[in-house]
């Protein structure tokens, strides 16, 4: 049975990712922005490491929260003023992504549960799977798995990283 530590860390850090997330979208100041996106993934970080899964945990710090930062914010600096603030929004934009945020939720939610359904056979099988079978199904090359959008993935970054430097060169 999970001790009520464990619980109360889970919802502390639940709320701190819902609480970031809704600041990076929000802020109107895109170095803040930044700063909150590197809050949300390493309280992402810290859900890893309370399941238990460390790898993942120390990846999601090193990759993410280093890396992909790193580089947000040198593009950030690369093309805009750092105390610039957004525009604000129109009525018109503001509904189009509320619409578009609402899709985009419920294609989630349907990916979510036809990938347990079709990967396990079940639900309720879904809730056992260990690490190995974890690893397969998003590194294989059979149907309902990801190693093709994966490394294309890597080469959209690679590819975002060259023409970074390019636009870099040319100012």
């Amino acid at each position: 049975m999970e001790s009520v530590g464990n619980i109360v860390m889970y919802f502390i850090i639940a709320i701190a990712i819902i609480v970031f997330s809704v600041l990076t979208v929000t802020s109107r100041r895109i170095l803040r922005t930044a700063t909150y996106l590197l809050f949300v993934l390493f309280a992402t970080a810290g859900i890893y490491f309370q399941l238990g899964y460390e790898f993942l945990g120390a990846v999601q710090i090193a990759v993410y929260a280093g890396g992909i930062m790193v580089l947000f914010v040198f593009a950030i600096l690369l093309t805009h003023k750092p105390g610039d603030k957004a525009e604000p929004l129109t009525s018109q934009k503001k509904a189009l992504g509320l619409t578009a945020a609402v899709l985009g939720v419920a294609a989630c939610s349907y990916a979510l549960v036809s990938f347990a359904v079709n990967a396990c056979g079940s639900a309720a099988d879904s809730l056992e799977l260990d690490m190995a079978r974890l690893g397969q199904m998003l590194m294989g090359t059979e149907k309902y798995q990801y190693l093709l959008p994966f490394e294309a993935i890597s080469v959209l970054l690679l590819a975002c990283i060259i023409g970074g430097i390019v636009v870099a060169r040319k100012k």
